[in-house]
């Protein structure tokens, strides 16, 4: 299952985030906040397709900059609130 959401967090944030024409790679450990491809507003809306996909509340306190640069730690997130 893991996999399975690791291709959706990484499929979101190329649809989402990067231009069309965007040659970048993003994969389970590319920085999403410190490289500048997710900023605190677009986190903001990564959250919250988190929440809704998985019919989840993140409280803001574990919705950190850290939780969030990378999809292996929105994974690591996720499992605090979902058996996966």
């Amino acid at each position: 299952m893991s996999e399975e959401i690791k291709k959706l967090i990484i499929d979101y944030v190329k649809k989402e985030y990067l231009e069309e024409d965007s040659t970048m790679e993003v994969n389970e450990n590319t920085k999403l906040i410190s490289s500048g491809i997710v900023d605190s507003f677009s986190m903001v809306s990564l959250k919250m397709f988190i929440e809704n996909k998985f019919a989840i509340k993140i409280p803001d306190d574990k919705a950190t900059p850290e939780a969030f640069d990378s999809v292996n730690n929105i994974i690591n997130v996720i499992k605090e609130f979902v058996k996966i």
